[in-house]
């Protein structure tokens, strides 16, 4: 499959080049060879973009919602078609293999355009009676939004934004990351395909920069990033600066923690869908797994026997469970946390190297005997890189869980369920999970608490993000005035 696009931009209804910009290799992360060559978004790319968003919304706000909710379904409904297609693209943008991309990526941005389809008409205010008089409430959109998204799930993040902004009424232009540049690209393509109005989904490429001049341009009523913590405090004093709406869903070092009494097989498996998923670049990944300590010494034993066992190679053969990391900078990144491991005294169970073979792949990697102020256990790794801790007591573990900055998520595996609610209720993350991990399905409220965002992502609460409330005072009456 040819990876490179028709032109690096996706403005006003089409591709668009400027290679005036400055050039923006992408690189296969299974070979460190570059596939194609975009541009970054110039002054003059980035000025077409926001004026075709503007001058598109005001017509899509007016369509009736069920007419916009078509569109995105038929949209859902090409995406769906073109699955493997777009899975193949993904895996040469991000490196994840074809086994995971294939359910994991493009399919769930369209169940993301399919449910913000069937909930754009569902959307109503309500009447307040006062008497003789009464107030309606009108759900409107913002206006035209920014969507900052991360290098891990581009297909995936592109949808998540883009959708309930456009069901509601809103226009959307797109960064994509620089390092995994190309899904968001087709989605724009697709959307158009599906019937959206030319200017209401827009791609631009770039870095840091070209992100900075759509959060702080005055026609942009509402920012939305995925990234980390130092992108997103970047992001959201720029958007502060014009009182924008925002969303951020950014970093975590969430806990999962393991009690005695838990399904063994189930928790080993929640604990690497947690950390060895999408080569561990996950952001809600429970990267300190906590077990309580009679159950410690079984749980290695079989957390060793299967992550040994997962089949790491080529990401376009679908029998291969891990690819690599997405760049050679974050390969490198990672291999620094496992020698810091080393260094402050953790035990290296397996893994902890980098597997000799082209590309960028370090072997699913787990350290045993961490302790809670090693850098491995404080700090976001966004590799595959497991820290396995022991505790004693409910009350203990609650209180280690909780000792971070980050809060994005959090796991509890147990057969007592008083004992899991129990718990949960007690952990400071916004995205939890009872005896399962990573599940992120649209109909559910994704985000952070602490550092790790603000707002919520997907489900009914995305209403709140996208549309603004209007309230009308109707009098019945004679006005009475004491004048």
């Amino acid at each position: 499959m040819r990876a490179q696009p028709a032109a690096s931009h996706f403005v006003d209804g089409s591709y668009v080049e400027d290679t005036a910009g400055a050039p923006l290799d992408v690189v296969y992360p299974a070979t460190g060879e570059v596939i194609a060559r975009l541009h970054e978004a110039t002054d003059a790319v980035i000025e077409a973009a926001l004026a075709s968003a503007s001058r598109a919304q005001a017509d899509w706000a007016r369509m009736k919602p069920v007419e916009r909710g078509r569109v995105l379904r038929r949209a859902a409904e090409i995406i769906r078609a073109r699955n493997c297609e777009l899975s193949v693209l993904e895996t040469l943008d991000t490196g994840k293999p074809l086994q995971e991309t294939l359910v994991a990526d493009a399919a769930s941005g369209a169940d993301a355009l399919e449910y913000f389809g069937g909930l754009a008409a569902t959307v109503t205010g309500e009447t307040i009676p006062l008497g003789r008089d009464f107030v309606y409430t009108i759900r409107e959109p913002l206006g035209v939004c920014v969507g900052i998204g991360a290098w891990n799930y581009p297909t995936q993040i592109a949808c998540w934004k883009g959708a309930p902004a456009l069901a509601f009424g809103n226009a959307m232009v797109f960064k994509p990351s620089e390092t995994t540049p190309l899904g968001a690209l087709r989605v724009a393509e697709i959307l158009i395909e599906a019937g959206l109005p030319a200017g209401l989904f827009n791609v631009v490429q770039g870095r840091g920069g070209v992100g900075g001049r759509l959060t702080t341009d005055p026609r942009v009523a509402k920012v939305s990033l995925t990234g980390s913590v130092a992108t997103g405090r970047k992001v959201y004093a720029a958007a502060a600066e014009g009182l924008r709406h925002v969303t951020m869903e950014l970093g975590g070092k969430s806990p999962l923690i393991v009690f005695e009494d838990a399904d063994l097989e189930d928790a080993v498996g929640g604990a690497m869908l947690g950390n060895f998923y999408s080569s561990g670049q996950v952001c809600s990944n429970g990267t300190r797994v906590f077990v309580q300590r009679p159950l410690l010494g079984r749980f290695l034993e079989r957390l060793t026997a299967r992550t040994e066992a997962i089949v790491l190679g080529d990401p376009l053969d679908e029998a291969v469970q891990m690819g690599p990391l997405t760049s050679a900078a974050q390969m490198e990144k990672v291999l620094g946390y496992i020698e810091a491991g080393r260094a402050e005294g953790a035990r290296l169970v397996t893994g902890g190297f980098r597997v000799q073979r082209e590309g960028f792949y370090v072997a699913p990697t787990v350290f045993a005997d961490v302790t809670d102020e090693m850098t491995i256990a404080r700090e976001e790794i966004f590799g595959p890189v497991m820290s396995v801790l022991a505790f004693d007591t409910e009350k203990e573990v609650i209180a280690r869980a909780n000792s971070t900055e980050f809060g994005l998520s959090a796991g509890v595996f147990t057969r007592d369920m008083t004992r899991a609610h129990r718990v949960i209720t007690e952990i400071q993350a916004g995205t939890c999970w009872i005896n399962s991990y990573n599940l992120a399905p649209v109909e559910a409220p994704f985000g952070g608490v602490k550092l790790s965002g603000v707002g919520r992502e997907n489900s009914k609460a995305a209403v709140e993000s996208y549309t603004q409330l209007k309230s009308v005072y109707v009098g019945m009456g004679p006005v009475e005035a004491p004048y």
